[in-house]
């Protein structure tokens, strides 16, 4: 398998440099960090949310967990969850559920950083497939996404 068709037009037809890694097909953000010789900190999970009637791309690293409060405080939203698979399915429609890279404008969503991730050089993430990773220099992320960096995570348990 390797990174779909719109992604790889995309990142194209913006002139992005990257570089795509296959790997043996990984479901947790940890093991594809393994997989992809990647420090956990430094592989980028893509999460969706819904908070008061918006989708948002929620991209933090492997080793850490969402802070739903500190979204919520950072959004000024009521309530926020995550999107459900199929609310996924749509929105993303050329990518497995739970491996979307974090590129916002491809979905016409906006996207919420996490700072632990702007401090390497280079960014790795999911390439829309269980088997497929992303790698690009943060730089040309930051670019490309024009994310909104916050404080977003806590330590996982």
């Amino acid at each position: 398998m390797a990174i779909s068709k719109p992604i790889r037009d995309y990142l194209d037809s913006q002139r992005v440099p990257f570089e795509t890694i296959h790997h043996r097909r990984d479901y947790t953000a940890q093991e594809t960090a393994a997989d992809t010789h990647t420090k956990g900190q430094d592989f980028a999970k893509t999460v969706i949310l819904w908070a008061d009637n918006q989708y948002y791309m929620v991209v933090v690293p492997a080793t850490r967990r969402i802070d739903f409060d500190k979204v919520k405080q950072a959004l000024k939203a009521e309530k926020v969850a995550l999107a459900s698979e199929e609310e996924i399915t749509s929105i993303c429609p050329d990518c497995e559920v739970g491996a979307m890279p974090p590129l916002g404008p491809l979905f016409n969503l906006p996207v919420l950083i996490s700072h632990h991730l702007t401090y390497d050089h280079m960014i790795t993430f999911n390439g829309g497939t269980h088997e497929d990773v992303i790698r690009m220099t943060y730089r040309d992320f930051d670019e490309l996404v024009k994310p909104k960096v916050l404080d977003l995570t806590m330590e996982p348990d």
